[in-house]
């Protein structure tokens, strides 16, 4: 379980967060819908415990993740909208080394597979397309079998073949017991995958619950636009 509640995060005279309160609940993947600037992103972070909240309370599995120790951070798999990954590793190469890290790791043949990153495995990761590095992030994410999964944009810049397979294995983690929580800019990916979506706006959730109650009787790219407009629920 991952629990935002009433927290602040400035960065000198910009409020990124401004009482941010959100949850999201194992066995379920929620989505966090929101403009640039409204502050997904550093509250992800927070969750992820790359950040500090200036006040409030974040808890990941029960734990503060800012204070969480390597057993923690073992539990919860993270993809970065940036990748993070070392520019000189191969992706099989460097997903078997990650799954050596787990007790029950997913077998990285059916991972590799499923993400169609066998066609380019012994490629440096400097070398990929944009699209290729987002699948090894993904998969670099999925193998080690996390109870959280924080995913930034996980199906950006891929070709549609490769994004239903990643919704596919998204929605499975989801299935097993995972907590799943995907930002993202596109409202097909949100009604594909959400079982609870989040739309933000000045640092604060402005409206929440299921697609249909966000929607309201209406389509959700409707309602998202009337939630951000002014920053008003």
């Amino acid at each position: 379980m991952i629990r935002l509640l009433d927290v602040h995060r400035r960065f000198g005279p910009v409020r990124a967060l401004d009482g941010m309160t959100w949850r999201a609940e194992p066995g379920e993947v929620t989505v966090v819908l929101g403009p640039n600037g409204a502050g997904k992103s550093t509250a992800v972070e927070i969750a992820e415990g790359l950040q500090r909240p200036d006040s409030g309370t974040v808890e990941v599995l029960g734990r503060d993740p800012w204070r969480a120790p390597a057993e923690h951070r073992a539990r919860v798999g993270v993809m970065l909208q940036d990748g993070g990954l070392p520019p000189w590793a191969r992706p099989r190469r460097l997903l078997t080394h990650l799954s050596r890290m787990y007790a029950e790791p997913l077998p990285v043949p059916e991972l590799t597979a499923r993400l169609g990153i066998d066609d380019f495995e012994g490629t440096a990761v400097r070398r990929l397309s944009g699209g290729q590095r987002q699948r090894v992030a993904l998969a670099a994410a999925l193998v080690g079998r996390p109870e959280v999964l924080l995913l930034d944009e996980p199906s950006a810049g891929l070709d549609p073949h490769v994004r239903r397979d990643v919704w596919q294995l998204v929605r499975s983690e989801a299935s097993r017991g995972a907590t799943v929580l995907v930002t993202t800019h596109s409202f097909e990916e949100a009604e594909r995958l959400a079982d609870r979506v989040v739309i933000v706006a000045a640092g604060r959730a402005v409206r929440e619950g299921t697609p249909a109650e966000v929607a309201a009787g209406d389509s959700l790219e409707h309602a998202y636009f009337a939630a951000t407009d002014g920053g008003a629920p």
